[in-house]
């Protein structure tokens, strides 16, 4: 008996609905929900209410206000402010295209098992810890006022440029160990199934284990230039007039701080964004994980 002739069509309402004890848990869960949103809310708000008053009632809140928060001064300084903020970010963009192309070849150099090799993973790893344990400002210092001493022919003269590779050269062994983290965070079975599928050493870091390796470290790597973008401001120290620096000749003129707010205030105006989306990428991550751990 052919039952699929017998079989009669399902109507068209005759979808999944719900039961009535199931859509009563999803109205409490809802509900729990604003509720928690109000009293995260008025807390937050309470809070901010307490920090302001406590600000306002101290005793110095009049001197403090007209050096910090000086509006007619704020207007004068920020359109030297914006085109400083500008040589920061060139700096930040260039930095970024070198360190990622320097740390991938670091870290590829450290990750490799080949014995013709060893001279270069003993000098990426020695450089690796000699940068990472120099602070970044030291070594601004270093090359900013060392390497022009040395009077090589070719040697760059602009002091933005000099602040930019000592950047690179402190920030490439920190995105190289990220990089280096990554890569081997890739099971090996990955490079074995490439290999069975007809891929060879090239194709198969290229196209299986660089996109996995990438994705692992992404967020991590986001706060790494979200610090980098910060610490443009270092190169202060070198003379250029990027935000930090005209910040600091306007508030001498003026003998007024109010300009060094209002480089504070380009700096978060990019970095919280970037901050937001490293934060997004890292609970996908997250999500992501458990959904495989589930499996």
């Amino acid at each position: 008996m052919d039952l699929s002739k017998t079989a009669e069509p399902l109507p068209a309402d005759a979808a999944y609905r719900p039961s009535d004890h199931e859509r009563e848990r999803e109205r409490f869960r809802r509900s729990r929900k604003r509720r928690q949103t109000w009293i995260a809310s008025l807390c937050t708000l309470v809070a901010l209410v307490a920090l302001a008053g406590g600000a306002v009632a101290s005793p110095g809140w009049d001197r403090v206000r007209s050096l910090f928060l000086d509006g007619v001064e704020f207007r004068d300084a920020f359109p030297e402010l914006l085109r400083g903020f500008w040589l920061n970010i060139q700096m930040f963009l260039i930095a970024e295209v070198l360190i990622l192309v320097l740390g991938l070849l670091i870290a590829l150099v450290r990750v490799t098992r080949a014995p013709g090799l060893q001279p270069l993973r003993l000098a990426a790893t020695v450089y690796v810890d000699v940068f990472r344990g120099v602070p970044t400002l030291l070594l601004v210092f270093l090359v900013g006022f060392g390497l022009p001493a040395l009077q090589l022919q070719g040697t760059p003269s602009q002091p933005w440029v000099l602040g930019v590779i000592a950047l690179v050269l402190s920030y490439t062994a920190y995105v190289a160990e990220v990089l280096r983290a990554g890569l081997n965070s890739v099971h090996p079975a990955q490079r074995n199934a490439a290999r069975a599928l007809g891929l060879n050493e090239r194709q198969t870091l290229r196209h299986v284990v660089l996109p996995q390796a990438v994705r692992n470290v992404l967020p991590p790597l986001l706060n790494d230039f979200i610090a980098l973008q910060k610490d443009t401001a270092l190169v202060a120290v070198l003379g250029p007039l990027e935000v930090l620096r005209a910040a600091q000749i306007k508030a001498d003129y003026d003998f007024n701080y109010t300009p060094y707010l209002g480089a504070a205030l380009l700096f978060i105006a990019v970095t919280i964004p970037l901050t937001r989306f490293a934060d997004r990428l890292q609970r996908r991550a997250a999500r992501r994980t458990w959904a495989e751990a589930g499996r």
